[in-house]
């Protein structure tokens, strides 16, 4: 299930930005005490008891004809489309204004929870002064500091009391898969590739594709659900809002995939984005194989495919798990491999290793190659366990933390990945401190 999603609105100079980054727990979103800073939305994870969701900033909505105010206007509105919950941040120190009043009249129409925040109610005697903000007809508002940072957590409270119920998921035995890539490789192509019919619009103008698409079908007697993104463009090259849009829709759908497929274009080659965009499957975790399309357009000899393959692995080395595959979706070359391919991942992306297996694997790695050493003293390696699936994580109970060096942690992985199959799936080693 998608994360729930929560805007930030209202008008210029309120403390959007700090309360955004306070809830994200990161510096993302610039702050300066000037208004219209904020033009464009934000995304960031957040988390609050547990209860994880997505967080958007916008830029300040005003009354008066400033700059850029109607594309301003346009991002809070699709922002406010795409919220669960709405947190409408007013300021203590100005009071009610006329802007204020416009942003609630558009509140109205949204059909959505509200959670009207006052900020800068730095102290108790200001904590006190919030009841002219009632006349906004939004229900309590709720005192916080962005700058102090009290408060939020009764904000908080209420924001996830709002979430939308959790439905149990309909195709719990369906392997549910995205396609993700930048615009015009030839997503939509695949997808009707593999259905083996036109379910999807397939068009040579970038960004034809607007929204994430579900559908589900079988194959081999193994239920998928493939989900079709739209293209993902580089920060400077989105333009259109409904094309900023698609890529807090590419985001959600990673996130509610096992496996995502990463599609290249044979024919332009790797571009900058191509890495952006895989980035984001492999910081969420999921399982991972890199598709080239377009192959048969490509003029080949009998080490064409060595040498993309060699580029590649070059290019995205944190992804040197992830198995390459080269296709073509126009002429369906190599398209039947996929499913199998995709349902051997997904098993991969939540194999579980017993903790008695495991740790017959570290002994024989360190005997083979010792532990570092630093200042002195050793890095012992007591035993390790694993911690979850999806993907799989293991804790590493050591002697000290801080011996334990990224180049010995990559040297554990692949000792896991020799003794295992994890293909297609990152690995996560978490050293804890043996108490």
């Amino acid at each position: 299930m998608a994360k729930p999603v929560v805007a930030i609105v209202g008008r210029p100079n309120v403390g959007k930005s700090t309360i955004f980054n306070r809830i994200a727990k990161k510096r993302i979103a610039i702050v300066e005490d000037q208004p219209g800073v904020t033009r464009d939305r934000l995304y960031a994870p957040a988390e609050w008891l547990g209860q994880e969701f997505s967080l958007i900033d916008t830029g300040g909505i005003d009354i008066d004809d400033a700059p850029l105010m109607t594309q301003i206007v346009a991002q809070a509105q699709i922002a406010m489309e795409e919220a669960d919950v709405i947190v409408f941040l007013v300021s203590n120190q100005e009071g009610v204004t006329e802007a204020d009043e416009h942003v609630a009249r558009m509140l109205y129409k949204a059909d959505k929870p509200v959670i009207l925040a006052v900020n800068k109610a730095d102290n108790p005697e200001q904590r006190q002064e919030i009841y002219d903000f009632y006349s906004l007809g939004l229900g309590d508002p709720y005192p916080v500091s962005g700058v102090q940072g009290t408060g939020l957590g009764d904000l908080l409270d209420a924001v996830v009391a709002k979430f939308p119920a959790k439905q149990a998921d309909a195709n719990d035995d369906s392997i549910e898969f995205s396609v993700i890539g930048r615009p015009n490789v030839g997503k939509s192509s695949l997808v009707n590739a593999i259905l083996g019919e036109e379910r999807v619009i397939v068009s040579n103008i970038e960004g034809t594709t607007r929204d994430a698409i579900d559908t589900r079908f079988t194959d081999d007697g193994q239920a998928f659900t493939i989900i079709d993104t739209a293209g993902i463009r580089k920060r400077g090259k989105i333009w259109e809002n409904t094309e900023k849009y698609s890529v807090l829709r590419a985001q959600s759908a990673i996130e509610r995939s096992a496996v995502v497929l990463v599609l290249i274009d044979a024919e332009a080659g790797i571009r900058e984005q191509d890495k952006h965009v895989a980035g984001l499957a492999h910081e969420a975790g999921r399982g991972v194989i890199i598709v080239v399309n377009k192959w048969d357009a490509v003029h080949k000899d009998t080490h064409s495919m060595k040498k993309f393959t060699d580029e590649i692995r070059g290019q995205f080395q944190y992804l040197d798990y992830a198995p390459i595959v080269f296709l073509s979706a126009k002429t369906h070359q190599r398209v039947s491999t996929l499913p199998a391919l995709i349902k051997k991942v997904a098993e991969n992306h939540e194999r579980r290793i017993t903790s008695s297996t495991l740790n017959d694997v570290l002994l024989k790695a360190v005997a083979t190659t010792p532990t570092p050493t630093s200042n002195g003293k050793r890095l012992r390696v007591y035993y390790m366990t694993q911690v979850k699936s999806g993907p799989p994580t293991f804790v590493a109970f050591v002697n000290n933390v801080d011996l334990m060096h990224f180049s010995y942690q990559r040297f554990l992985v692949n000792q896991l990945r020799a003794a295992f199959d994890f293909s297609g799936t990152p690995i996560v080693i978490v050293p804890r401190q043996r108490k």
